[in-house]
């Protein structure tokens, strides 16, 4: 065809970083990838039930175009029972197609054309790419390992500009496992409400955290409910992804208008995956704990794993990633996970896949089992040996 008749807004944006290094080790014999973030955990069986049981019954017809008003209520019961977040099912609560929807939504819904997005880097690929396809102008804000890959108050007072619409807060973060406190959160609040920011909160790994202190969402700090939509998802906590569920909880104008065009680009959510939902909310908190003891295990493995063979690796206190430093091998996260996988056969992350400031380190997910995971790092280790 005729390429000139396709988007340049659309031909411009690069392809996602991380899905190179999958493409390739699915060819290669006796690889390890520990590059995709997915639960190795099958969905739980009396889950996958509800759905099967959907299925028998002749429940595949459309549902409301906001989602089955019995998911939505035992959303609003779950964000209220697990985060102290009170949302109405009825107007506050639209399910999207898995998290990533709720991201295009949200932006398509909010920005004007020049409206700047500011997206504390390094972050989840899809911001910048569903910012430009908004009309929207992204802004990255480096964050920085000596700060534990969290966005403080001096970074964030920097990059506000009279354009400024929007914060993305991606905590607990992919790719760093960071996790931002409850009084971390608190020391952006004034700037926010001065600049009358607004803020996408994505939560998808809210319930994966590690330490005394569990998820706090910054919709439940004083003033911050009816600036900020939560996004979050039943595709990492409760091992769904390929269900494709998400939502979104908002403010009642914004969600109408989320709602509006999901209407058109999408209808509905999948309505099995919907039936599956409401049993995963309802009866999975067994389910998720018992997820994230196995995730711990493997997290503490694989931070002494890359500290005992000389990379600095901050601990993560969140999702299933560790973030290692690779800055001493000499090499840039390009050359390293290039190399790694064709010379050792194990599949690793540039840390370029999700902003400039991701150079010098490598995204490593511990979403594995622990014995795939100490022969990844027994291969990382002879590699990282030869460059020292």
């Amino acid at each position: 065809m005729n390429e000139q008749l396709l988007s340049n807004t659309t031909k411009d944006i690069p392809p996602s970083g991380i899905r190179k290094f999958f493409d390739i080790v699915s060819e290669m014999k006796d690889a390890i990838s520990l590059g995709v973030g997915e639960p190795d955990f099958d969905t739980p069986w009396h889950i996958r039930e509800e759905g099967i049981y959907s299925l028998e019954k002749g429940k595949t017809v459309y549902t409301s175009n906001a989602g089955l008003i019995e998911l939505r209520k035992e959303i609003a019961n779950y964000l209220y029972r697990r985060f102290r977040l009170d949302y109405d099912p009825l107007k506050e609560i639209l399910v999207t197609v898995g998290g990533s929807e709720g991201i295009d939504l949200a932006f398509r819904a909010l920005l004007n054309p020049g409206d700047e997005v500011l997206v504390p880097e390094p972050s989840f690929v899809s911001y910048k790419p569903c910012t430009v396809m908004a009309g929207g102008v992204p802004v990255t804000i480096p964050l920085k390992a000596e700060n534990e890959f969290k966005l403080t108050r001096a970074e964030l007072e920097a990059h506000i500009t009279p354009k400024t619409k929007l914060l993305v807060l991606s905590f607990p973060n992919n790719p760093t496992g960071a996790k931002m406190t409850k009084r971390d959160l608190e020391d952006l609040t004034d700037l926010i409400i001065k600049h009358d920011l607004f803020v996408i909160s994505d939560e998808i790994y809210a319930e994966l955290t590690y330490g005394e202190e569990g998820h706090v969402s910054i919709a439940s700090l004083p003033d911050m409910k009816e600036r900020t939509l939560v996004l979050n998802g039943f595709s990492k906590a409760y091992a769904m992804t390929g269900w494709r569920m998400g939502y979104a909880a908002g403010p009642a104008p914004l969600i109408a208008l989320m709602t509006k065009i999901h209407q058109y680009a999408i209808m509905c959510a999948p309505t099995i995956s919907q039936y599956a939902a409401i049993q995963a909310a309802k009866n999975g908190d067994e389910d998720v704990q018992r997820m994230k003891v196995a995730y711990d295990q493997r997290r503490r493995v694989m931070v002494k794993g890359f500290r005992d063979m000389g990379l600095d690796c901050f601990e993560p206190l969140g999702a299933f990633y560790v973030f290692p430093s690779i800055q001493k091998t000499g090499m840039t996260s390009e050359e390293f996970a290039t190399q790694l996988l064709y010379q050792q056969k194990v599949a690793v992350v540039p840390g370029t896949a999700f902003g400039d400031s991701g150079e010098g380190f490598i995204r490593c997910s511990y979403a594995y089992s622990v014995d795939a995971i100490k022969v990844a790092l027994e291969r990382i280790e002879s590699f990282v040996k030869k460059h020292l």
